[in-house]
């Protein structure tokens, strides 16, 4: 039997969890970019959601991101979370600005 090494994560009130998507390494002229010099990603897949976040009278306010859709997300929003060998980021809904695609 094989094991699953990845832990199990599911984020809590209106927090996603987001696989960043990997930036085109080259520029358009065909120049390989360092990783130094590459800008930190902002679109991500949805890995899981939480079961969203609470009004001021209590009531539980409804997701509107899904699981597997890619999202464009403020920049230095988040935290890093590291799932296996990659980094994860752990963000509230409220810093997804869109959906792509």
């Amino acid at each position: 039997m094989v094991k699953n090494s990845q832990p199990k994560i599911q984020p809590l009130f209106d927090y996603v969890l987001i696989k960043p998507l990997k930036e085109e390494e080259k520029t358009a002229s065909g120049i390989v970019l360092p990783d130094t010099a590459k800008e930190k990603p902002q679109v991500g897949e949805v890995m899981a959601v939480g079961p969203g976040g609470f009004n001021d009278q209590g009531k539980i306010l409804p997701m509107l991101i899904k699981k597997g859709q890619k999202v464009l997300y403020k920049k230095w929003g988040g935290n890093e979370v590291k799932v296996g060998l990659e980094e994860w980021l752990l963000i509230e809904q409220k810093d997804i600005m869109a959906v792509v695609g």
